[in-house]
């Protein structure tokens, strides 16, 4: 087990910095704890593969479970909440579509474009992991009324509070992540057991 750990910690690392360019640029546009957040995604995932190849097993107590989604919360929140200073965030889009329609039509940075699409949905998929590991018999029309209502406070407070935009699309791409981490459980499941 030991050694598992050690291999996906040297694998993220040579994934990490070879990628360090672009995670430097998003801090152009981001809370610098984005290159935590990166880190700490990229690290869990080799660890996830090396562990799913090698037939490895993570066990973690609930507690641990609760502490590592609540210091995730908290990593989003800053990311989500406190960006550089000279960005505007006045928006509102209630038109279902018509920002990712925006990003995918080639009128944005590359690299701006795959973080807002892929970002809005790959940081919600732990929250709908979490879900599955916390609730014994989970439903998913609860799931879905808890976040659309979280995802919608934090878009409404955003759009108060002047550090984002308020759009419909970022709300169906968060519920799409989490609803993605809902249907990936049974395979994290074989590799992260709660004890």
């Amino acid at each position: 087990m030991k050694r598992n750990i050690k291999l996906s910690f040297l694998y993220s690392q040579i994934v990490f910095f070879i990628l360090l360019p672009v995670w430097i640029e998003l801090t152009k546009y981001l809370h610098p704890i984005v290159i935590g957040v990166v880190w700490f995604s990229i690290y869990f995932l080799v660890l996830f593969g090396v562990l799913w190849v090698k037939k490895g097993k993570i066990q973690l107590s609930e507690h641990i479970l609760h502490v590592f989604t609540f210091l995730y919360s908290i990593g989003l929140l800053i990311l989500l909440f406190f960006r550089p200073k000279g960005q505007s965030y006045e928006s509102i889009n209630l038109i279902p579509f018509d920002t990712i329609y925006f990003y995918l039509s080639g009128n944005v940075n590359y690299l701006i474009a795959l973080y807002n699409l892929g970002a809005n949905i790959g940081l919600f998929i732990p929250f709908g992991l979490y879900y599955r590991y916390i609730k014994k018999t989970p439903s998913m029309k609860q799931m879905l009324i808890i976040t659309i209502y979280s995802i919608s406070t934090i878009e409404g407070l955003q759009f108060i509070t002047k550090r984002g935009t308020l759009d419909i699309d970022d709300l169906m791409l968060n519920v799409l992540g989490v609803y993605l981490g809902y249907f990936i459980y049974p395979f994290f499941q074989k590799v992260l057991v709660m004890k």
